[in-house]
């Protein structure tokens, strides 16, 4: 009997939520129902109700103060003869759940809540209800509002090493946070080219660890450097406000000191911690250095110093310890870290590496804490009760999770928010890859490889916000906004009810609330989409869509700007030449995107059908086989979406021109950027066919022949008549020793193959 009521409640609550989807509340609430009766009116005389002692009653002041210029009075008890917004404790309710209600009618705006920091989260979404509703007058509708968190671990991460972001960014960040009900915050504090927190022990830290003498500008390919020292960190002063600010926003912040690996900051001030003696300069490059701490005695010794001052500063249950892209290369070559390997009876440097962990993990321990780290701190055997951050996919969480260690998701795949989010011709220059809003909003961190017991040890996600492509807080804001409001969503748990559509156009209502705060967000959310198809002839088919679908799409075939006055789209556009197409959306005559813009370049293979031995990661996966031969080259400067991506894989495409044809040069466009682990093939093997069946001598190509074509491989044979062409790109394997990502699978990118 209880289980029908309970399926009936949530079903209803599906219902009512789903009949209300274009309240831009976000996340959204588990139930939300608008009820008959009059609206409630904020004037300057409506008074605040709370007891005494309750911080959140400010803020809720201060936030009406924003929002209507109104200073409300403030009282302990109820006043009858007025208007009242009222928080109330209700011990009844669960402690543990973030639960929280709001009631609204014509007298009162009741939020309550077990504990503060529901009271916080009701707070939050009357916050998004007055930007909405009281746009025009100061009237909000009579509501009923349940709602609570699925995921403990609701997280956002910013790295201030690549680069250095004063206070009142932090605390601007924490604002973002606390706007979507996020609850932690994981700082990263220390990398290869900046220790950003002061050690009163170690001081040479920040004197000499926290600045560099030049940055990297541009993309890593270029290798260009602007020749300006750089640097800045936080007192430990700084720290504790920090701390404190998160705390009354009811946010944790965990703190990360990368180890072992990411170290050569702290190298440059220490060298006797590393395993050659130095000298060291602060990186002034991205990527992956070899240089890391020496996982000895002493190097211990001063770690655990560091981490003796780095506790007391931060209240949180976990501390983040790294433990990723750490090469072995120094270990190797070691004399010291041989004779380490020997003494404990190890099997190799990975089993030194759990070695170390281990060893930080006993000591964090002892100081009542525990540590979490990257996922490679499961290779050669995870410390018992570590937790992990999965961030190389799902495997690593899933590994952990099976292996009862609590896990949090952060998948590249879905979670870096360093990505590309939009058109990459004309978004801001980012490391790579390609995670629109509708990827993390599709996100999930249960895997569905889990057993139900299992899944209770995902305690949630984060995003990532790695900055080397982010020299200031508003490139930071565009690329985390609007995405962090996307992973809110599924942290605090869509529904049944919920999809992308009804998130987009709560998002576009709720931007309003980014613009009255000032925020830098992205606008790709209203880009004009290509999606890019083959038709039964063999042409290309351009089909162009709006973000909204009350937006107009005008477009140029021809160069030229597009206006009002150009082709208004109505159909799939055919391409049949080279062609550079030009779109953008507008609202009447007002232009809401940026201008698309494509340049085709029709060969013989355009839009043939191409079969692929292997499929790409999801990660970047572009418009599948289609990719290959779709006239559209990718951009090495911006490799995102364009591109396909094999991890470890070779990329083997056959391609079949649907008849015979003369062909004299086959052109095949590889990527190489070893900074993001992506690298050329070893070699590069072309053989064709009339048939299918039987294939001409492979031509191949070596990978020095590759590196002097700069990626663009051209094979000249001499005009044959073929069908079917097949293409083997050999992926590097695991990666060398002593290059970026050493022993990881390699990443082969792989675009147009073009044929003439």
């Amino acid at each position: 009997m209880y289980k029908k009521i309970a399926l009936l409640f949530l079903t209803l609550m599906s219902c009512e939520s789903n009949a209300q989807a274009t309240i831009p509340i976000i996340p959204k609430p588990k139930y939300l129902r608008l009820e008959e009766g009059s609206p409630f009116t904020i004037t300057k005389q409506t008074v605040l109700i709370a007891p005494k002692g309750n911080l959140e009653v400010l803020y809720l002041k201060d936030l009406i103060q924003k929002q209507l210029g109104f200073d409300l009075a403030t009282s302990s008890t109820v006043l009858k003869s007025k208007k009242c917004i009222e928080l109330t404790l209700n011990p009844l309710l669960k402690m543990d759940t973030e639960e929280y209600k709001i009631k609204i009618n014509s007298d009162l705006i009741h939020i309550e809540a077990a504990n503060f920091n529901g009271l916080f989260y009701g707070i939050q979404t009357l916050n998004q209800l007055m930007d909405y509703y009281l746009k025009t007058n100061p009237q909000i509708p009579a509501l009923t509002i349940i709602d609570q968190p699925k995921f403990k671990w609701r997280g956002m991460h910013l790295d201030v090493a690549r680069h250095f972001f004063p206070k009142s960014d932090i605390k601007k960040y924490i604002d973002y946070l606390a706007l979507y009900k996020m609850n932690v915050f994981h700082w990263h504090l220390t990398d290869d080219q900046g220790w950003r927190i002061e050690i009163k022990k170690y001081p040479k830290l920040t004197s000499v660890g926290a600045f560099r003498k030049e940055s990297m500008v541009g993309h890593y390919n270029e290798q260009r450097f602007d020749g300006k020292p750089y640097g800045g960190f936080y007192t430990q002063e700084d720290i504790k406000e920090i701390v404190a600010y998160a705390q009354q926003k009811h946010i944790t912040v965990v703190p990360e000191i990368e180890m072992p690996g990411h170290a050569t900051a702290a190298l440059a001030a220490y060298p006797e911690f590393s395993c050659t003696g130095g000298p060291f300069e602060v990186a002034t490059n991205w990527g992956v250095l070899d240089d890391v701490f020496c996982p000895n005695e002493s190097t211990l010794v001063f770690l655990k110093a560091v981490l003796e001052e780095v506790l007391p500063l931060f209240p949180s249950e976990y501390i983040h310890i790294g433990g990723d892209e750490c090469p072995k290369t120094r270990w190797q070559q070691c004399a010291k870290c041989q004779a380490l390997i020997k003494r404990e009876g190890l099997k190799d440097e990975h089993e030194l590496q759990s070695y170390f962990v281990s060893q930080i993990e006993k000591y964090i321990h002892k100081k009542g804490k525990k540590i979490i780290g990257w996922d490679e701190i499961l290779e050669g055997g995870l410390a018992p009760n570590a937790a992990v951050m999965s961030w190389r996919g799902t495997e690593g969480g899933i590994a952990a999770a099976k292996a009862k260690h609590f896990v949090v998701m952060s998948p590249g795949s879905h979670c870096y928010f360093d990505h590309y989010q939009g058109e990459q011709k004309t978004e801001p220059l980012a490391i790579g890859g390609y995670t629109p809003l509708e990827m993390v909003y599709d996100f999930y961190p249960i895997p569905t490889e889990l057993t139900e017991d299992e899944s209770h040890y995902i305690l949630g996600a984060q995003g990532n916000v790695w900055t080397e492509y982010m020299e200031d807080f508003a490139k930071v804001e565009y690329m985390a906004m609007p995405r962090m409001a996307a992973l809110s969503e599924v942290l605090w748990g869509k529904d049944a009810t919920s999809n992308y559509a009804d998130f987009k156009a709560r998002l576009q209502l709720h931007f309003s609330l980014l613009d009255k705060m000032k925020i830098n967000y992205s606008k790709a959310l209203f880009e004009v989409k290509a999606k890019i198809t083959a038709s039964t002839t063999h042409l290309l088919q351009v089909e162009l869509i709006a973000a909204n679908p009350s937006f107009a799409i005008f477009y140029t075939l021809d160069g030229t700007q597009p206006t009002t006055h150009s082709l208004l789209y109505s159909k799939p556009i055919t391409i049949e030449k080279n062609t550079l197409l030009k779109a953008a959306c507008f609202e009447a005559e007002t232009q809401k995107s940026a201008v698309l813009e494509q340049k085709f370049e029709i060969h013989l293979a355009t839009a043939a059908t191409v079969t692929l031995k292997e499929e790409p990661s999801n990660s970047y996966k572009a418009n599948g086989a289609l990719s290959l031969v779709d006239g559209m080259y990718g951009d090495r400067g911006k490799f995102g979406r364009d591109w396909l991506g094999f991890s470890g894989k070779n990329a083997i495409a056959t391609i079949d021109l649907g008849s015979v044809k003369k062909v004299h040069t086959i052109t095949i466009d590889v990527l190489s950027s070893p900074a993001s682990w992506i690298y050329y093939p070893k070699k590069i093997t072309v053989s064709y066919s009339e048939n299918g069946i039987d294939y001409s001598s492979e031509r191949s190509i070596s990978v020095q022949e590759i590196e002097v074509s700069k990626g663009i491989v051209k094979v000249e044979i001499p005009f044959a008549s073929l069908r079917y062409i097949k293409v083997n790109a050999y992926n590097q394997g695991k990666i060398e020793t002593g290059k970026p990502g050493a022993g990881e699978p390699a990443w082969l990118f792989l675009d147009e193959i073009k044929v003439e």
